[in-house]
C-alpha cells in the first residue's frame, strides 16, 4: 500500500536534525531541528560546508573520510550510529549521535551525503556523572 507523504513537512517536524551535504560538503539542506541543536539558522547554514559544526581537531579526519566517501560512494559507517563532538554556534561543544547515508545522482555517482542527528549532550553528562559516582563509591578514600 502506497501512501502519499509529504517529506518537506516530514523534514521540518522531526525531532532530530537532518543536514544534506553535496559532493563539497556544501549545506543544501538544514532543517528546524538542525537549526535548535547547532544555533544556525537555515539562511546561515546553508552554501556554508561542514566545518560549520565540525570542531577543528576533528576536521582533517572528517575530511578525508567525506572525499573518500564522494570517490568511492561508500561510507564505512553504514548503518552505524556515531557518536562524536560537533560544535554550536555559540562556540560550544555538543555531543552528538547520528547515522550517515549516501545520495546518488540518476548515474549512481555520489553526490551528497544526509545526517540525522540527535543532541546527546545532556544524556552523556548524565552518564559520566554517574560513572564517576559508581567510581567513588566502589573506591571510596580512606
Amino acid at each position: 500500500m502506497k501512501t502519499n507523504v509529504d517529506l518537506h513537512q516530514l523534514v521540518e517536524c522531526v525531532g532530530d536534525a537532518i543536514i544534506v551535504a553535496d559532493a563539497h560538503e556544501k549545506i543544501v539542506l538544514w532543517n528546524p531541528a538542525a537549526t535548535r541543536i547547532f544555533g544556525y539558522s537555515e539562511e546561515e547554514a546553508l552554501g556554508n560546508t561542514l566545518d560549520l559544526i565540525v570542531p577543528e581537531r576533528q576536521r582533517q579526519k572528517h575530511n578525508e573520510g567525506y572525499n573518500h566517501s564522494m570517490e568511492s560512494g561508500t561510507t564505512r559507517y553504514g548503518t552505524s550510529l556515531l557518536k562524536v563532538p560537533a560544535k554550536h554556534k555559540d562556540g560550544g561543544t555538543l555531543s552528538i549521535a547520528f547515522t550517515v547515508g549516501m545520495l546518488f545522482d540518476p548515474n549512481g555517482k555520489a553526490n551528497g551525503v544526509v545526517a540525522i542527528i540527535r543532541d546527546e549532550t545532556e544524556r552523556f553528562a548524565q552518564e559520566r556523572a554517574l560513572k564517576k559516582r559508581i567510581s567513588e563509591l566502589e573506591n571510596p578514600q580512606t
